[in-house]
């Protein structure tokens, strides 16, 4: 570039400074739409020349102009996507930083706690802070040291599109991932996040929670609890999110909490039925198969099914329980087919394993109920009458006796 030439292009980002400086907000919108068109997918070399060496100096009106006015809403939109063409320019680090230095971040995370603001603009901030925490180590720890992890978890908790949920995940995501410092604050932010209300952002904090609690030496005891309530959750993909994580924690010390919550999930009380049942819709209270206290039901057997089948050691563990009582019970409950099926097909893991055991379910199921039972475990509920079931959720199953019949395999 000729020196001519050069002194005319300074002239010319000037006078668009000055257009800008003096500008209303209309004149600005309106170059804030020109610049999107001309330079979006630009690289930092390419903006750097565009401005004349001086990019910087517009990306900087841009970011104050947006801290003066995001709580309106004023263009916040351009605003966001001007910021993000400089943001995502080869080599940008310097248009990070620089943005991080003026308080962008500070401002892209307050965006994502302003009720007013709309939602298409908050999915803007999120790609944004996704783009600085993809950037590496400090990004994401700069991003957790504002408690942007509270930030983020709240927005996706209560997002009201699919898109934000989704992109307020992966950032979440991505922190979770090369940032050994926050690890504990990006664990506990996620386990915080299971009581949210919306089954697929429960469906997505609890893959990556998978994947996080696979990088801690323990597990805190506060995932307990609303990691079992999952478990009453109508969506299956929930359900089966939740089963995962559980069968991995039966190797952590949270065991005994985990294992005497699931069995207890056997046996709901009365009272937890007709809380439910008040919670729940009119009509939908007809519909008991609905109930999540009884698919809550049916997801602990089948959860208990899979610990046992994968460890001796948790099998004895949940015997110890009172478990085959509670089994009994779940398989009585005529109310829900599914608890019936999964509390069957668990029981029969016991009563193949252990010989103590099988005398004792016979005893208590009598010979005609017993052996559709073993024929067919999955098929009982079929071939039971009311007798039948009232004597199942009656038992008095001493599980300690039972105990004294070892495995059948020793």
């Amino acid at each position: 570039m000729s020196a001519h030439e050069e002194r005319a292009k300074i002239s010319k980002v000037k006078s668009f400074f000055h257009e800008w400086d003096c500008g209303n907000t209309t004149v600005r919108c309106r170059m804030l739409n020109a610049f999107l068109v001309q330079s979006s997918g630009k690289t930092l070399v390419e903006l750097e020349l565009e401005f004349a060496q001086a990019a910087s100096l517009f990306l900087g009106r841009i970011s104050t102009w947006m801290k003066l006015t995001y709580m309106f809403g004023t263009c916040l939109g351009l605003q966001l996507k001007a910021v993000g063409v400089f943001l995502s320019a080869s080599s940008h680090d310097q248009y990070l930083i620089e943005f991080l230095q003026d308080g962008g971040v500070l401002t892209l995370l307050d965006i994502l706690g302003q009720t007013q603001i709309k939602e298409e603009d908050k999915a803007e901030a999120l790609r944004l802070l996704l783009i600085f925490s993809n950037a590496g180590r400090r990004f994401k720890e700069f991003i957790c040291e504002c408690h942007g992890m509270r930030a983020i978890a709240e927005c996706l908790s209560t997002a009201r599109t699919e898109e934000n949920q989704e992109t307020a995940w992966a950032l979440l995501e991505s922190l979770s991932h090369g940032n050994p410092k926050y690890q504990n604050q990006v664990y506990k932010g996620l386990i915080a996040l299971l009581p949210c209300t919306s089954p697929r952002a429960q469906q997505l904090v609890l893959q990556t929670l998978h994947t996080v609690q696979s990088k801690m030496k323990s597990a805190h005891p506060s995932i307990v609890e609303p990691l079992l309530n999952m478990l009453g959750s109508l969506r299956l993909e929930v359900q089966d999110e939740a089963i995962s994580l559980i069968l991995d924690l039966g190797q952590h010390e949270v065991r005994p909490m985990l294992l005497s919550g699931l069995v207890a999930l056997l046996k709901p009380t009365k009272e937890e039925v007709q809380q439910h049942q008040l919670l729940e819709e009119p009509e939908m209270t007809k519909m008991t198969e609905s109930l999540p206290v009884f698919v809550q039901q049916a997801a602990a057997a089948k959860a208990v099914r899979l610990l046992a089948q994968g460890s001796q050691q948790l099998s004895e563990e949940l015997l110890s329980l009172r478990l085959i009582h509670h089994l009994l019970y779940a398989m009585g409950n005529r109310e829900h087919t599914e608890a019936q099926i999964q509390a069957s097909l668990a029981l029969k893991h016991f009563v193949s394993s252990y010989s103590g055991i099988a005398e004792h379910v016979h005893r208590c199921m009598g010979s005609v109920l017993f052996e559709a039972f073993m024929n067919t475990a999955d098929k009982v509920h079929m071939y039971m009458d009311e007798v039948q079931a009232e004597i199942l959720l009656s038992n008095k199953v001493n599980i300690l006796e039972a105990l004294d019949g070892k495995s059948a395999a020793d």
